[in-house]
């Protein structure tokens, strides 16, 4: 079956604007353009389309959807069966939030007592899940399966002062990072201020802290896109910077 833009953009329930921006921007193309100049989408663009819309609700931006399917190595079967992991994980997500509301309002109705770990335990396991699903492969090759799953356990055991204080470090690391990098120095004090910050930042997730390990995860922002692109997002070029700056910091250069 072929559809015009509008008929595809209500199968959808898109507007017909975004199948045009798609077209645009080379992420979603009509098979073919009839001869009254209409764009015309057949079985494959639906499918396509289908794809897209899934990779967005997983909250990925179109530039790495159209690196994705464009790929020669996309094959759309594995391509669902990752997309129904990701849900499921997403759902189990959202039942332990939905379990901790449930049983705050017991609490706050006097039913149930729960104990101020309780509070975070949902919270605290989604971090776990969103890192294992977005690096678990990537850490746990690099520094082994007991480590990590150290590190978990002991978020789970973080309290919400450590926590909030965990948060907090992250936000100062960028703030940081921002300033030291007008210096163009990675070994200038507001550089290895922010490195400093990173490992007191480390050292709240990690059971032991070692130069070689702190180094190791800072050549991983460099080496890992995923990594770059947040400390990248507002200035490209920060990851290698704070690379650098921790390597100053922990003896690996200069």
């Amino acid at each position: 079956m072929e559809y015009t833009v509008q008929k595809l953009a209500k199968l959808a329930g898109v507007s017909s604007r975004t199948l045009r921006y798609y077209d645009e921007i080379g992420i979603l193309k009509p098979a073919r353009i009839n001869s009254s100049g209409y764009r015309i989408y057949g079985v494959k663009e639906v499918d396509l389309l289908q794809q897209i819309l899934y990779y967005r609700e997983l909250e990925m931006d179109l530039e790495q959807i159209s690196k994705i399917i464009h790929s020669p190595t996309f094959h759309p079967t594995e391509a669902l069966e990752k997309h129904r992991e990701k849900l499921l994980a997403k759902r189990d997500q959202m039942n332990r939030l939905i379990a901790s509301v449930e049983k705050t309002i017991a609490a706050t109705e006097g039913r149930i007592i729960i104990s101020d770990q309780e509070k975070f335990e949902a919270f605290k396991q989604n971090i776990i899940d969103e890192n294992e699903k977005a690096y678990g492969n990537e850490i746990r090759d690099k520094y082994g399966d007991e480590a990590i799953d150290q590190s978990n356990a002991k978020m789970k055991g973080m309290s919400e002062q450590q926590l909030a204080k965990a948060e907090q470090l992250g936000e100062e690391i960028l703030d940081v990072l921002s300033e030291a990098m007008k210096t163009r120095d990675p070994a200038s004090e507001l550089a290895q201020k922010a490195a400093d910050l990173h490992r007191q930042w480390l050292c709240i997730y990690w059971n032991q802290y070692t130069k070689e390990a702190h180094s190791g995860v800072a050549q991983m922002y460099v080496d890992d896109e995923r990594f770059t692109a947040y400390y990248d997002k507002k200035l490209p070029g920060t990851a290698q910077f704070l690379r650098d700056a921790i390597f100053v910091y922990t003896g690996s250069i200069g």
